[in-house]
């Protein structure tokens, strides 16, 4: 077997719980349709989407003053489509888009060798984009729906198995868990369909969030370049530095991207730095790597506004649909059930789980009432802004002045 190929292999080895346990839910909703004792009549995801669409619609307009656009379409992916949407939720440089949409496709298909083409024909995009195609994926089976392009996705791989899984393993007699189960699961959807609509008013900071991560992936193109071009000697001299572990010579793939992977400012400033870094204006790095890269200390600086503009945009996104979701639903019987039966928690303690995003929010709203949700989307918070509110509410929102935004 070929590096490309081990490669590969080792991409989907790193995923393997996550596609494990997709087979497992198919595997157990087939042996379930078989019951003939099991409940059939659960509700249907379609239907009740369709239904409720224009009354989440109303809801978040009556609570933010935002208008969701009435253009909006939604659409009900399976599993692989699920996968392939999630490729283009990656915010890739223009060159590199059809190389991620590859990339997501071969490993929602556990191609290996299509992988290991893939590697052979770019590594540089490789190396950047693999580590989203791990992250993404792995989550697929937590995640819900998304929201791109004018369209609500939900995940029906996931939703339509949901209900009837929790249910079976409740054990039987079905019927007497099965209306609270069925309840639960209209809260899902409930949940899933606002917090999607309430991230189609967003346009402004998704349009920030944007374009700091396509800003950070060039830069981690940008990276992944020198550290593959570096003659063998430095890399050796960098590998025995930083420690890494020993790969064998005939495998210099490996060890650039051992290289790279540790160099990726994503993971070397973060922990090097911790997560203040997300409000700092310069990052200092170790003389002795500069030495052998010199390039990296501009790379890392140039990586500081983007990356932080990103984390300040997407956790103002998150962080609004969230405290939306939380006042919307609060008094919402099938969202509670939704809470007991499907995450095994309560209101009061969903409440208060600790999100900047969310207390950014919160603070602005107390202060704003519904005004607060343009002024964040129109206005969007610096880190700093995000981790000390108080700062953001200095500003003259008005105009949306950052005068004292240190973010």
């Amino acid at each position: 077997m070929g590096e490309t190929e081990e490669f590969a292999e080792a991409l989907l080895d790193q995923i393997a719980v996550e596609l494990n346990e997709e087979k497992e839910i198919s595997e157990l909703a087939s042996k379930i349709s078989e019951d003939q004792d099991f409940p059939k009549n659960f509700t249907d995801m379609e239907d009740f989407t369709e239904q409720n669409f224009p009354i989440m619609s109303e809801k978040i307009h009556d609570f933010t003053s935002l208008n969701v656009d009435s253009n909006i379409v939604t659409e009900f992916l399976d599993l692989k489509e699920f996968k392939l949407l999630k490729g283009k939720k990656v915010y890739a440089t223009n060159q590199s888009r059809e190389f991620v949409n590859e990339l997501f496709s071969a490993v929602a298909d556990e191609d290996v060798k299509k992988i290991s083409d893939l590697i052979q024909s770019d590594t540089k995009k490789f190396l950047v984009y693999s580590t989203y195609a791990k992250a993404y994926i792995s989550k697929i089976s937590t995640t819900y729906g998304d929201y791109l392009d004018s369209t609500i996705f939900l995940n029906k791989f996931i939703l339509s198995k949901y209900p009837q899984i929790i249910l079976y393993k409740q054990g039987t007699p079905y019927q007497v868990n099965q209306e609270k189960v069925d309840s639960g699961y209209r809260g899902a959807l409930k949940m899933t369909l606002l917090e999607e609509l309430v991230h189609s008013t967003q346009g402004n900071l998704e349009m920030e969030n944007k374009n700091a991560a396509i800003n950070v992936n060039s830069i981690n193109e940008e990276l992944a370049e020198i550290i593959l071009d570096l003659e063998n000697s430095a890399a050796s001299n960098l590998y025995e530095y930083l420690q890494l572990q020993t790969v064998p010579d005939d495998f210099p793939i490996a060890k650039k991207a051992n290289l790279f992977f540790m160099l990726n400012p994503d993971n070397f400033v973060v922990n090097v730095l911790g997560p203040d870094v997300m409000t700092y204006s310069k990052v200092e790095i170790d003389p002795k790597i500069s030495e052998i890269v010199p390039e990296l200390s501009d790379i890392y600086q140039r990586w500081l506004s983007p990356i932080q503009n990103h984390h300040a945009a997407f956790s103002t996104m998150e962080g609004i649909a969230e405290f939306v979701v939380q006042n919307v639903l609060k008094d919402d019987n099938d969202f509670q059930n939704y809470l007991t039966t499907f995450m095994g928690t309560d209101f009061s303690s969903y409440k208060v789980r600790k999100n900047m995003g969310k207390d950014l929010t919160e603070k602005v709203f107390a202060k704003f009432g519904k005004s607060a949700f343009k002024f964040l989307i129109d206005s969007p918070p610096g880190t700093r802004e995000l981790k000390e509110p108080e700062l953001y509410l200095k500003r003259d929102l008005s105009t949306g002045s950052t005068k004292n935004n240190e973010g």
